[in-house]
This record gives structure tokens, sequence and C-alpha cells, in this order.
């Protein structure tokens, strides 16, 4: 591979903004920051869409891929070929892209002539054969693997049998926000004065916010001043298949629960810089995330990179981050366990604040 002082073109391929995914925020970031780094670099972005008419993206963006048109990544790949890109930076997830285990994206390796650099946000511990396939493939066809937690390059190695000299180990990143006192920003919420739990990210069922909600009463009780802000629009899969069902029946159990008055929703997508002001408001932070098998989480990522004490139930990433007391781990879907950790919590402002020492040592 050339070494960086050579690599004076990128080809960022994945989601892209304004798409409404957490790979579209990375891939975003990511060039952005690269570009930011190293402004003599150019870069541009190959994103894929998945509806017909596309998205209003920025000038960055140089060609599209129609999610389920195979034919689009072939053409890609030789848009790819003629570009003067030095590498390809490819972000991955099974999801994003078309065909039985999000194949698609083979065709466009096998024509490429170009050295790839592949980011895999999701590692399956127990794959189909068609998902062990696409993995294999995928490997096969990357110069480097770039995972953002030890347990995902661990997990590619002894299942996918990836060489570990093509992998490099390299954290999530998150945006710089001051560490300043909470009330700071709280004002232009309309929560000075309180103490705010917030969990933020697009909406769908796995996010188990349900369990906070059933927490809250117990919470209330002894703390009536919290507030818990849920910041972020229903995921666009989650709209076009259920519509609102979930977001509504938050709302339904926050009214039946009695804590109506203490749950702010905030139904929107918002961008980094108020997203930051959000962070900054934050007494706790919570990730109720309900599937064991998140490898990462940017959410995530971003509250602990802030100082902020997190409560989170102990998906993969969670567990690894947070492990030897840098934040709370509670057992999934345990509503009783949250109010109990959320309550020693607010207790004990030492232990809280003691956590974000641990920001400074990873």
């Amino acid at each position: 591979m050339q070494t960086a002082s050579a690599l004076r073109t990128i080809a960022f391929l994945g989601d892209y903004l304004p798409r409404k995914c957490g790979i579209a925020t990375f891939t975003s970031d990511l060039l952005t920051a690269i570009t930011t780094a190293y402004p003599e670099n150019k870069c541009f972005a190959v994103p894929v869409n998945d509806i017909a008419a596309g998205y209003e993206y920025p000038d960055v963006v140089r060609f599209e891929i129609g999610e389920q048109d195979l034919s689009s990544y072939q053409r890609a790949a030789d848009f790819l070929n003629i570009s003067n890109a030095d590498i390809i930076c490819l972000q991955h997830e099974f999801g994003i892209f078309g065909g039985p285990a999000g194949s698609h994206i083979l065709a466009l390796l096998h024509e490429l002539k170009r050295p790839v650099v592949t980011t895999l946000h999701t590692v399956l511990s127990a794959p189909n054969a068609e998902q062990r396939r696409v993995m294999q493939e995928l490997i096969a066809h990357s110069t480097r693997l770039v995972f953002m937690s030890d347990r995902g390059r661990q997990m590619l190695q002894e299942i996918y049998k990836a060489p570990p000299a093509k992998i490099d180990l390299i954290p999530h990143g998150i945006p710089d926000i001051p560490f300043v006192d909470p009330n700071y920003y709280k004002d232009q919420f309309g929560v000075e004065g309180r103490v705010v739990l917030l969990t933020f990210g697009l909406l769908s069922p796995n996010k188990g916010i349900e369990h906070v909600l059933n927490a809250l009463p117990a919470i209330l009780a002894e703390f009536p001043n919290v507030v818990y802000i849920i910041l972020g629009a229903t995921h666009p899969n989650e709209v076009r298949e259920q519509g609102e069902v979930y977001r509504l029946s938050l709302g339904r159990l926050a009214k039946k629960n009695n804590v109506q008055k203490n749950v702010i929703f905030h139904n929107r997508f918002v961008e980094l810089e108020q997203l930051k002001e959000f962070i900054g408001a934050a007494d706790l932070y919570i990730t109720p995330y309900l599937n064991e098998a998140q490898i990462t989480s940017g959410t995530l990522a971003y509250t602990f990179g802030a100082g902020k004490a997190v409560v989170s139930t102990p998906y993969w990433h969670a567990a690894e981050l947070l492990a030897e007391e840098r934040g709370v781990l509670v057992p999934f879907g345990d509503a009783g366990a949250i109010a109990r950790e959320l309550i020693s919590l607010l207790r004990d402002d030492t232990r809280r604040h003691a956590m974000r020492k641990y920001v400074y040592k990873l």
C-alpha cells in the first residue's frame, strides 16, 4: 500500500448525510475529519441510496449507488477505477447493501482495481452460510480491515479466520465537547434546574427505551426533578415498515406510568453542533439497547468521550468500553436494575463525577 504522504485522493463508500442513519453520520464525519486534518488531500463520497429519489447530497458526492440495483454497483466500480482515487474507504454493515446478506457490494469489489480499507461496523457471531461467504470475500478483497473494538477484532480472527496482520484497531471517533457544567446548556432546552437523563439516536424497538420509562416511577419517587430526554427521529426503515408505532407506544407507556411530565421527546434528527449541546446538558446518559451483538455504538462513544456517567446494558461495545467501573452495566430489559443504578448515581455525585477521569486514560 502507498504511504500516507502519497495518498492524495480518497473515495468514501457507504451511506452519507443527509440520509438519516448511523453509517451516514460516521462516513460524513470521517470524510470531514480527514479533509480538515489533511487539507492537501482530496476526498469524495459514493453513497448508497435506499430510496429511488435519492437525497440532496452535498457536492462532495460524485456517484450514487441504488441499494437493490446490482448493475449500479458494477457502474460504481467502473467509476472508481477511472477516478483518481488512491484508496477506497468502505464502511460495511450488512443492512446497507442490496442482495442476500448485502452481497451486491461484492460485485463492486470483484471489479475494483484500487486498494480497499474496510471499516466493519458489524460482526456476526453466528453467521449463516451466505453471511459467512460475504464476510470472507470482503476480507479477501480488503487490503486493511478496521475495527473500533477489541471484541470485533478477536471475532474476526476466530470466526472468519481473518489474517491478524490485516486488522487495525481504531477506537470510534468523538466530537470535541468541552467539559463544562451541564447547567450551562440546560436553559436552552427548558430544563434548567432539572437533573437530565438522556438517550439519543434513531428510534426502533431494539433501543429498549420502554425499560427506562418503567424505571422512572421509582427514580422520581426520590428525585422528582429528574427529566428524561429522548432525542432522535424514528429510524427511516422502521417508519417505512411500521410507521410511528414504537414512538407512540413509548408515549402511551409514559402516560400509563404517570411520568409524562418528566419525559421530553425531541422527534428529530439533529446536526452535530446541536447534538453536542444536548450531550452537554445531560447529567447521565443511558443506552438500554436490547441487542447484545452491537459491536460499536457512536452514541455511547460520543457521550463517554464527553465525560458523562453512563448506565448501559452490556451489549458488546458497552461491555468493553465501560469495563473496570468506567460506567455502569445493567442486565438487558431489567427496569429494576436501571432504577437502582440511576438512583445510586444520583445519590452519589462523587461516584458519578469520578467516571470522567477514565476519559483521559483511554
